[in-house]
C-alpha cells in the first residue's frame, strides 16, 4: 500500500483518540486541498498492510481508524483489509473521500467493500468557495458526515447526528 503519513494520536480527524492513514494518491486534485502533497500516485512510501496493522493496534487507547489522504478509495482493496482487520479488534473505522456515498455505492466491487466496512463517511470533493473553519470533520459545505451502516440500510445517505 502506498501511504503519504499516519499520525497515531489524532483528536481531529474524527470522534475519539484516532489513527489517521494519509494515504497516497488522488484523482479529485481540488484546488485549496489541505492535503495537496498527496494527489500524486507514485509520491509517499510503500508499506504493508500488515505492518500497518501492527502500527494501528499498538495503542490500546486507539478508538478507531480514520482513512484519509489523497482519496482511500482508490486504494480501496487495501484500506478494506486494514478496516476489516481493526474491525475484528473492536475499532471503529472513518473515512474520507472526493467521490460521494452514491458515486461509491456504483463503484467498483473493492470500493463497495471498503464503504460497507465504514462506520462513518465524510462525503464529497473540497469547494473552496464551501469552505468553512466552523464545520465539524468536514472542510467545506458540501461534504456530508454520513452515518454509513445506516445509509446502506435505508439505500440513500443519512447524516450522522
Amino acid at each position: 500500500m502506498r501511504i503519504a503519513n499516519y499520525i497515531q494520536d489524532s483528536i481531529v480527524d474524527g470522534k475519539g483518540l484516532r489513527f489517521a492513514l494519509f494515504t497516497q494518491g488522488c484523482p479529485h486534485h481540488c484546488p485549496g486541498c489541505h492535503n495537496p502533497q498527496t494527489h500524486d500516485f507514485d509520491g509517499g512510501k510503500e508499506i504493508s498492510v500488515e505492518e500497518l496493522v501492527d502500527i494501528i493496534l499498538q495503542n490500546p487507547l486507539t478508538d478507531g481508524v480514520t482513512f484519509t489522504g489523497g482519496e482511500p478509495f482508490a486504494q480501496a482493496a487495501d484500506c478494506a483489509a486494514i478496516a476489516r482487520a481493526v474491525r475484528e479488534k473492536g475499532l471503529n473505522v472513518w473515512a474520507y473521500s472526493g467521490w460521494t456515498f452514491e458515486q461509491l455505492l456504483s463503484g467498483t466491487p473493492e470500493q463497495r467493500e471498503f464503504l460497507e466496512l465504514c462506520d462513518v463517511l465524510i462525503d464529497g470533493p473540497f469547494v473552496l468557495a464551501q469552505r468553512s473553519l466552523t464545520l465539524k470533520w468536514r472542510g467545506s459545505r458540501n461534504q456530508r458526515v454520513l452515518d454509513v451502516p445506516r445509509s446502506l440500510a435505508e439505500g440513500r445517505a443519512i447524516e450522522l447526528n
